[in-house]
């Protein structure tokens, strides 16, 4: 055999060898694929063919794949792209349209306070939002199904850290639902009285008689007692005062009832106002003027006023009114007449005078 016919059948195994090898690469990329198959898993295949050709020194194979994939994957993702895009355009212009619109139906719904119309909104917008995400996801073919899945389970182990949180957000949508208390009405609790100022998910805002704001958590403000004070439209007003014993009950009511007699506009006359005796404490015989309010929100300044005014009143009409004393009485101390608490007080005389000395 001459001596160029082996080196003739090794360039020959060598590019059958080179051919076999662009047969598998071209192979790669033209067998037909499931349809569930995205450009993405299509690209990562590539990629790791890509990986194996470079790690056995390849590296014009390597090139050739990794360039390859990256153009179909344009090819397979550009339109894709242009259809989500254009999803996305119709469905936010979708959205601004039906957030503006239950906005103004909300505000013009009397019956709906601002704490729910809050709840309602951000509810509609983080719904709205997610059905976008998901819309917009599945025109690359990716599974959303998987993607909810992890979510939820990644939820749930969020629910759990922050219990607290879930508890506050639960008992917010309770309160927006059941509404003991709107924004603006008068409540008491804790011993504290003010103004509902806001009512989020997480807390209520109350303004207090100080000016301040005292932030309550949600779960707090449902298990703890609370007093509405703006949940009927008025409110009764109960001034309490006292007369000595030497008084007489029904001279004290005659002359409060007298002030009650003017005409006041904040005063709801529909209820006629009282005056009657509630106990009789150690140094005064106690009583209270009762009367209603139309505007709970003057509960505060309108019992001021009166408690000063039935103060004057009662001075006026020589009423007394009594600070808190004891009187003891002593009536036989037969135990102490050898003691030295009865003996009788010794006098001292008085030193003279300076005139008297000048005299002498």
């Amino acid at each position: 055999m001459p001596q160029d016919v082996p080196d003739r059948l090794g360039v020959d195994a060598l590019m059958a060898g080179q051919d076999t090898t662009d047969q598998a690469a071209d192979t790669l990329f033209t067998t037909p694929t499931i349809d569930d198959d995205s450009a993405f898993d299509q690209f990562g295949r590539g990629v790791e063919e890509a990986g194996r050709l470079a790690r056995e020194g390849e590296w014009g194979l390597f090139w050739d794949i990794l360039y390859q994939s990256a153009a179909e994957l344009l090819v397979d993702f550009v339109p894709n792209l242009l259809q989500a895009v254009l999803l996305l355009i119709i469905l936010v212009v979708l959205y601004r349209v039906a957030d503006r619109l239950l906005t103004s139906v909300l505000d013009q719904a009397s019956s709906v306070e601002p704490g729910l119309q809050s709840l309602l909104l951000k509810s509609f917008r983080v719904i709205a939002l997610v059905l976008i995400g998901i819309s917009v996801l599945q025109q690359f073919n990716i599974d959303v199904t998987a993607l909810l899945a992890g979510l939820s389970i990644a939820g749930i182990a969020l629910g759990f850290a922050a219990r607290d949180t879930l508890e506050n957000f639960i008992s917010g949508v309770t309160i927006l639902l059941d509404r003991p208390f709107r924004v603006g009405d008068r409540v008491e609790i804790e011993d504290t009285y003010g103004r509902v100022e806001e009512i989020t998910l997480r807390s209520t805002r109350v303004r207090t008689q100080r000016d301040e704001i005292m932030v309550m958590p949600n779960i707090q403000m449902i298990n703890q007692k609370l007093i509405n004070h703006s949940m009927l439209g008025t409110v009764r007003i109960d001034v309490p005062f006292g007369i000595a014993y030497k008084e007489y009950p029904t001279k004290a009511r005659d002359i409060v009832m007298e002030i009650m007699d003017e005409e006041d506009p904040r005063i709801d006359y529909s209820r006629r106002p009282t005056v009657v005796v509630t106990s009789l404490s150690d140094s005064s015989v106690d009583m209270m003027l009762r009367f209603f309010l139309r505007n709970p929100d003057l509960e505060i300044p309108v019992r001021f006023e009166y408690i000063e005014k039935i103060r004057e009143a009662l001075r006026e009409h020589d009423v007394e009114i009594p600070f808190p004393h004891l009187q003891l009485f002593v009536d036989e101390a037969k135990a102490f007449e050898d003691s030295f608490l009865m003996a009788p007080t010794p006098q001292v005389p008085s030193a003279p005078s300076s005139s008297t000395k000048d005299d002498a």
